[in-house]
């Protein structure tokens, strides 16, 4: 006897802040009428660490302590053991969001080392012979405003042979300059980040200009923090050799999810980075890196 089970929630984007209710329906679906043991709901909140591969064998300690973070956990029974009835049930629900004693909300973020997800799951228990059936949904939360930390903080840049870092041989590089600016380094996350940029010159062709969004997570203990750095997203915003003195425009929407507030506790912190990489036509990269604070308002 076939029967669906699904959790729907009232607001269409999944959005929820800190003290809100999460409401919904408990959807059910049969031809004939079921036995069942019971219905339940659970909310749960988790920030998952991992290390990477290149830091398992250095904090050997810390790998074997890393356990999940427990932000929300709760459960409320939807339904007695009873009988329902063939066709289309709805049983509507209401769960308030709130954090475990001495815990933090922190808000939705999907990431490589740190995963911060909160979600519903319904059981519905049913007699030996039946399987039980369970279906998790995925909620996103917010953080609150965070108004009093906004500034405004633009960057004005200029990249030369001079500027670069990490470079052995700096005679050997040709002769470029470039100038630019980002119009703030302290971003509105649902706002996107602007600037311009100018080649002024180069002595070698130009193959592609790109903006490089970059994670930095770090996660870590007393015995030690593995720091690792991955790309987000990748734009590119002037391909070929362009035009010398042309006003190039920086823009770029941060991506829902894989981006939150910027983020520092004891155990793991969440930063972000915006790299400018210009590509020679020789494949020789050029990058400026900017550190950026991420905040809602």
């Amino acid at each position: 006897m076939s029967v669906t089970l699904d959790v729907r929630l009232k607001r269409a984007n999944k959005v929820y802040h800190e003290g809100e209710s999460v409401a919904g329906v408990i959807v059910l679906a049969c031809r004939e009428p079921i036995q069942h043991h019971g219905i339940s709901l659970s909310m749960e909140g988790l920030v998952n660490l991992q290390l990477s591969s290149k830091s398992v064998g250095v904090f050997e300690a810390f790998y074997n302590s890393v356990k999940p973070i427990t932000l929300i956990s709760s459960s409320i029974e939807v339904a007695k053991a009873g009988k329902i009835p063939g066709g289309k049930t709805e049983i509507p629900f209401e769960f308030p969001l709130n954090a475990k004693a001495n815990k933090t909300l922190y808000e939705t973020y999907h990431g490589v080392f740190v995963n911060i997800q909160y979600s519903l799951r319904c059981d519905l228990k049913r007699s030996l012979l039946a399987k039980d059936l369970s279906r998790n949904c995925e909620f996103i939360v917010h953080s609150q405003p965070q108004k009093s930390h906004v500034g405004t903080t633009p960057v004005n840049f200029t990249i030369t042979p001079d500027t670069l870092q990490n470079v052995r041989e700096r005679s050997s590089l040709p002769k470029f300059l470039i100038r630019g600016h980002l119009d703030n380094t302290t971003c509105i996350i649902n706002r996107p980040l602007t600037g311009e940029l100018m080649v002024e010159s180069s002595d070698v062709p130009i193959k592609s200009i790109e903006l490089q969004l970059v994670r930095v997570e770090t996660c870590g203990c007393a015995e030690g923090y593995a720091r690792d750095a991955t790309e987000i997203q990748n734009i590119q915003i002037a391909e070929g050799d362009v035009c010398r003195g042309l006003p190039i425009p920086i823009y770029m929407v941060f991506p829902r999810l894989f981006t939150c507030p910027t983020l520092e506790t004891t155990n793991f912190k969440v930063e972000f980075e915006i790299n400018i990489v210009t590509v020679l036509h020789d494949d020789h990269l050029i990058t400026e890196n900017f550190p950026l604070k991420l905040c809602r308002v």
